[in-house]
């Protein structure tokens, strides 16, 4: 497996097992995480807290991984619960890789089934 989707499916799995002191050895000292959605970014102790105490989180399902040695890009779902229920986020999830560690990564998310806008769809 090329080392960009062997780590990214590992940290994946890290996530989805709720694993969160495993999140640091995947990720480069130098780490950083750009939100496009939210226009954030977190450095690794950042993105690390930040996903162990992400309310009602419960697990993550990736659809697709692809990539090669120093990038690689995933789909994936994630399910969270609140007082009204599970709620189900699409992410697409894009990184590089730089001394066998994952450098940078960006993600976008979005709920999942969404109508769209109005008057964005021929008639």
């Amino acid at each position: 497996m090329m080392q960009a989707v062997s780590l990214l499916s590992q940290l994946m799995s890290a996530l989805d097992e709720h694993r969160w002191d495993e999140l640091e050895r995947y990720l480069h000292p130098a780490f950083s995480c750009r939100y496009v959605h939210t226009e954030e970014s977190f450095d690794r102790a950042a993105w690390i807290e930040l996903n162990a105490a992400y309310p009602g989180f419960e697990g993550l399902r990736v659809e697709e991984v692809l990539g090669d040695q120093t990038r690689a890009a995933c789909r994936s779902v994630v399910t969270a619960r609140d007082d009204s229920g599970v709620m189900e986020f699409a992410c697409a999830t894009f990184i590089s890789v730089r001394d066998g560690l994952i450098e940078t990564m960006t993600e976008v998310w979005t709920e999942v089934s969404q109508a769209p806008p109005p008057g964005t769809r021929p008639s």
